[in-house]
C-alpha cells in the first residue's frame, strides 16, 4: 500500500475538517465526496490518491476535534460505517431529522453538493 496516510496527515486533516463544518444540520455528505473536493496533495498521483483519498477522510474524521460533526460524513452506501460509535452516530443525525430506511440514508434526499451549494436539503425544498 503506498499511500497509507497523506504525505501530510495533518494537513490533509485539517482540508478534511474545514469541509466537514460546512456540511449543514440534516445532510450529510460521504467520505469520497470530500475527498474529491480537496485536491490530491503534492507528488500523489491521480489515480492513487482517488483509491487512498476517501480512506484518508476517514483518519480525519477518525481525529477531528469536537467543533467538527462528524456524525454528518458516511460511507458511499448512504450507510454508517461498523465502528465503535456508529450507534451514536445515527442517533446525531436522527436528531437533525435525518431518516434512515433500516439502516440507509437517501442520498438523493439528504447529500450535501458543497460549499456553495444550496443550504437547504432537497427535502425541505420539495415541501
Amino acid at each position: 500500500m503506498p499511500y497509507p496516510s497523506p504525505p501530510d496527515p495533518q494537513a490533509y486533516y485539517e482540508q478534511v475538517w474545514q469541509l466537514a463544518r460546512q456540511i449543514p444540520q440534516g445532510t450529510v455528505a460521504t467520505y469520497g465526496q470530500l475527498a474529491q473536493m480537496i485536491p490530491a496533495p503534492e507528488g500523489v498521483d491521480l489515480e492513487e490518491y482517488q483509491a487512498f483519498s476517501p480512506r484518508w477522510v476517514g483518519s480525519a474524521m477518525a481525529a477531528c476535534a469536537a467543533d467538527v460533526p462528524w456524525q454528518r460524513v458516511i460511507n458511499s452506501q448512504g450507510k454508517i460505517s461498523q465502528r465503535p460509535g456508529a450507534e451514536k452516530q445515527r442517533q446525531l443525525l436522527e436528531a437533525e431529522g435525518v431518516v434512515f430506511v433500516k439502516d440507509k440514508i437517501d442520498l438523493k434526499l439528504y447529500q450535501w453538493h458543497g460549499p456553495g451549494a444550496e443550504d437547504t436539503p432537497r427535502q425541505a425544498r420539495l415541501l
